[in-house]
């Protein structure tokens, strides 16, 4: 129930052609609320009615302490509280928290500008498009300049750690050099973990290639990807444009060429309201700040240990490759590039065998030249007749 005051604040805004909405904004209530005040003669006397005791009321600190602890979720809150003995229902939970949200923390950011040169942004965004007539999931690496806002995007088949290396070592080469840092997400690829002290445990792969470009690993806070969000505004801007202007590609590498050219003729010109540029004027000053490419790309390839069988193999998903009779027995490197060439090394680094992989139902891979000692052996070996096995039997 109204007061006096708000009653006859209520008839003084009348009287001045004040409308009903704007009226019930002013007052705090609803625009019934203000027809049925205005209907009445004469303010109200008597006192507001007690409101009644609730089935949450014994809840209501609980409720807070969640709140305060940034639970807002009215469902989880409802489960909690009835297994402490709550009888009501979700309704009354919701109209209690409901009034509190304008307390809740809010998700708005301050842009964060970077000075030229000093920062890269790495993301993974994913589309389904069709690609040799078929129609198939394409994961697309985004990496952004926060400075400039000219980015480099590659596709590639899957999200794993060397085709995370290969987009970034592709987006320093686009680039004509290395930012002093690259913030990235906390995928396995390049962060393993958030220690208790908030300290972040890069994977060792990562690492490498960190130190091989000279930059400095920056990874989000968890649960806040917005912390990188120039290269995840370029991500949806690729799926956006890009992949609405071209639905169909003979294969993932036709796709990169088109992506490559897409690039240079539109994204690198769109322009930039907030600067009044485009990417590419502003990495023009961009340019000379960042650091000069080390004289060989980082090594991508997955590597791994074999041991090679006493018949001069390895097996390599699924499939057995040949390598040279010398190596029976012994160790060796392999190392697989993104376009499935196997390369074999010995533990000093001595390349000693190559082959493109192929699927165990093409049956093993086998160069001659390997086993010809083998063979030689084999050959030497003492022939009986076996006529004398006949006089046996």
């Amino acid at each position: 129930m109204l007061s006096r005051e708000d009653f006859l604040m209520i008839k003084q805004l009348h009287q001045r052609g004040a409308h009903f909405v704007d009226i019930a904004h002013q007052i705090g209530c609803c625009e019934r609320t203000v027809r049925r005040h205005l209907a009445r003669e004469a303010a109200p006397t008597g006192r507001p009615a007690k409101p009644r005791a609730s089935k949450l009321d014994p809840f209501k600190p609980i409720i807070d302490q969640l709140l305060a602890d940034n639970v807002w979720n009215a469902e989880v809150i409802f489960q909690l509280i009835r297994e402490q003995g709550y009888t009501g229902g979700s309704t009354m939970v919701r109209m209690y928290i409901q009034p509190k949200r304008a307390l809740r923390p809010s998700k708005q950011t301050v842009r964060f500008e970077t000075q030229p040169g000093f920062q890269l942004q790495h993301d993974w965004g994913e589309v389904e498009t069709l690609v040799a007539g078929q129609c198939c999931k394409v994961n697309v690496a985004v990496n952004t300049l926060g400075y400039s806002r000219r980015f480099h995007a590659w596709a590639a088949p899957s999200q794993d750690a060397e085709h995370t290396y290969e987009a970034l070592v592709q987006a320093f080469r686009y680039l004509g050099g290395v930012p002093r840092t690259v913030l990235v997400d906390n995928q396995k690829a390049a962060v393993l973990k958030h220690d208790r002290d908030h300290r972040v445990i890069f994977n060792a792969g990562f690492l490498q290639l960190t130190n091989h470009y000279s930059f400095a690993p920056k990874a989000c806070r968890p649960q806040r990807p917005r912390t990188k969000g120039k290269t995840e505004r370029m991500v949806g801007y690729v799926k956006q444009h890009f992949f609405q202007r071209y639905r169909a590609f003979e294969s993932v590498a036709h796709l990169n060429q088109r992506l490559l050219q897409w690039l240079e003729r539109v994204a690198d010109q769109r322009p930039l309201r907030q600067f009044r540029q485009t990417p590419m004027e502003r990495f023009m000053a961009e340019a000379a700040a960042l650091q000069g490419l080390p004289a060989t790309d980082f090594d991508t390839r997955y590597h791994d240990l074999r041991q090679v069988g006493w018949d001069g193999y390895i097996e390599v998903r699924g499939n057995r490759y040949s390598v040279p009779d010398g190596y029976c027995g012994q160790a060796v490197v392999i190392r697989l590039s993104l376009d499935d060439e196997l390369t074999v090394y010995t533990a000093a680094g001595d390349l000693i065998a190559t082959h493109r992989l192929q699927s165990p139902q093409a049956g093993w891979r086998t160069v001659p030249e390997h086993h010809a000692a083998l063979w030689q052996q084999t050959l030497s070996v003492q022939q009986r007749d076996l006529s004398v096995y006949e006089e046996v039997l």
